[in-house]
């Protein structure tokens, strides 16, 4: 009798720890060790590389593509000094020419002091240049519609000034478009790079939480658990995860740009200010931008929890 309530007893006791881990059941994967928080860490690393390539990309592209529209709309037309010829009237009749050509808008002559400014970078400042022959500048710029005839203005220029030359700047053109291709393939294999690092470390800390819940996961398998169950548990785990990374490593280069943006604004008007603009322009990426990183941060959080269900799923698959 005695060990017929002893028996009675256990089987309530289990039962009611049964009940117990159903009212309150805990996941498959816990939600915080020290593999999780390590993956949080290289997936915000990964999205903060991502997010700061995406930018530069987009910037060096918007940058190319102003260079190119603006030096596409000029044209330089150079004088060279001529013994015995007067420079001025030189320079007036090239401009002259290049007024009457139809597609010109605006024609600019630059005077012997902008000229010689032009050399100061090199040169430097307190140089008397008197002594030398220096070439005066055109500058002419050109409309849409209809489009200047380049060939026949260099011929009327190399005919009726002597010492004329003209560049039209389409060598120019072509190196800013390779230049920008190149930042635009070379930006294009890091973001490649990055997330197939990222597919390989969630793949590998998917595979380590496999091998930690080995048991767990041969129970739930055995007992009649869909692999689709177990891979969900899984799925959403590292999804957690991959936004958590994703949060902070695309908040981080969000602050980041936009202090590169404010900054760029508060050195405007400056030397260094007007160099950087005139090389990354302003540095601020607009709307569109901000929201391609902040796509990244979904993209990462997606691809490390699609990642960690196919691993899942094809582990469970050799296990059949």
């Amino acid at each position: 009798m005695a060990d017929v309530v002893h028996e009675n007893e256990l089987i309530a006791a289990a039962r009611s720890h049964a009940e117990s881990f159903i009212r309150a059941p805990t996941p498959i994967v816990p939600k915080n060790s020290i593999a999780g928080n390590a993956l949080v860490s290289v997936i915000a690393i990964m999205t903060f590389l991502a997010a700061l390539t995406t930018g530069a990309v987009m910037l060096v592209f918007a940058s190319a593509s102003e260079w190119q529209s603006d030096v596409a709309r000029e044209m330089t037309i150079q004088v060279r000094p001529q013994e015995g010829r007067d420079i001025e009237a030189d320079v007036a009749n090239a401009a002259a020419i290049a007024r009457a050509t139809p597609g010109v808008t605006e024609v600019r002559p630059y005077t012997r002091e902008e000229s010689a400014r032009l050399l100061e970078p090199w040169l430097g400042t307190g140089l008397s240049l008197d002594d030398l022959p220096i070439p005066r500048l055109v500058v002419v710029r050109v409309g849409g519609d209809p489009r200047p005839d380049i060939a026949a203005l260099r011929e009327a220029l190399a005919s009726q000034v002597a010492g004329a030359t003209l560049d039209d700047h389409r060598g120019w053109v072509d190196r800013m478009r390779t230049m920008a291709g190149t930042a635009i393939a070379g930006g294009g294999a890091i973001l490649f790079l990055v997330f197939a690092a990222t597919v390989l470390s969630v793949a590998f800390a998917t595979r380590g939480a496999m091998a930690t819940n080995r048991h767990i996961v041969e129970v739930l398998h055995f007992i009649g658990a869909k692999n689709s169950f177990i891979a969900g548990q899984f799925q959403g785990h590292f999804l957690v995860l991959g936004l958590k990374g994703g949060l902070i490593g695309g908040g981080a280069a969000l602050l980041l740009l936009i202090g590169a943006a404010l900054l760029g604004g508060w050195l405007s008007g400056t030397a260094v200010g007007d160099q950087s603009a005139a090389l990354f322009g302003t540095f601020s990426l607009g709307l569109f931008g901000y929201l391609a990183v902040l796509a990244q941060v979904v993209v990462m959080a997606a691809v490390t929890a699609l990642t960690s269900r196919r691993v899942v799923q094809q582990t469970l698959d050799n296990i059949d």
